[in-house]
């Protein structure tokens, strides 16, 4: 019988470790907790494998207080994923199933939003993104709200306004998906918000949809 090959040994001179690597270790530990995902290992194979890619990896802005009913699926989350996939358009399904799995983000509630948009194969991903925001939410202006957050180029903290054309589509989008909401409504509120995207140079934010004389999303 052959005798097991012998492994080769090392000195310490022969181990050369990277003068990056302490740095890239402690920006990995700092993504980690920010994002806190639920299966570390998954989530750290893709990590890695974004930075070799030099793809955005899937890392949230900043750590989140997340609430009981939004467990494993958040605005963050959400956030992580419009950072990775918002330049491919349209985003093949199992893109998304992909990337939304190495998050550890529930796969019912995946089916749920693909079955409520009937996407099948390749995705508009803003109208994605639009009505999983509607699952985290309990009404159509926070929901709005939320994808302002999400989308907005403004400093975080800031009135979160988004292009008005990208708010009409968008809300259109989810007014046809509610189904209750009639055409006239929807031209209510964009009578009314049009004078406000031309004071603010086409701009449209969550202080103007939900300010009281504003008709509401959801509808009457």
């Amino acid at each position: 019988m052959p005798l097991p090959a012998k492994e080769p040994m090392y000195c310490a001179e022969q181990i050369k470790i990277p003068p990056s690597l302490p740095d890239i270790l402690k920006q990995f530990t700092k993504a980690a907790i920010r994002t806190q995902p639920g299966d570390l290992l998954a989530w750290s194979a893709a990590y890695f494998d974004a930075l070799s890619s030099g793809l955005p990896p899937p890392v949230k802005n900043r750590f989140e207080h997340i609430p009981e009913h939004q467990q494993h699926l958040t605005q963050g989350l959400l956030a992580v994923l419009h950072k990775q996939l918002h330049d491919t358009s349209p985003v093949p399904v199992e893109t998304i199933r992909s990337k939304w799995l190495q998050l550890s983000m529930p796969k019912q509630r995946l089916d749920e939003i693909l079955g409520l948009g009937n996407f099948v194969s390749d995705v508009n991903w803003y109208n994605f993104l639009a009505l999983a925001c509607t699952t985290l939410e309990s009404n159509l202006s926070d929901a709005m709200t939320m994808v302002c957050k999400i989308l907005t180029k403004d400093p975080e903290g800031g009135p979160a306004r988004i292009p008005y054309e990208d708010f009409k589509e968008l809300y259109s989008y989810l007014a046809e998906i509610d189904g209750n909401i009639t055409q006239e409504h929807i031209e209510s509120v964009f009578g009314y918000l049009d004078n406000d995207a031309q004071k603010n140079e086409n701009m449209i934010g969550p202080a103007h949809f939900c300010h009281a004389f504003c008709p509401p999303l959801a509808g009457q």
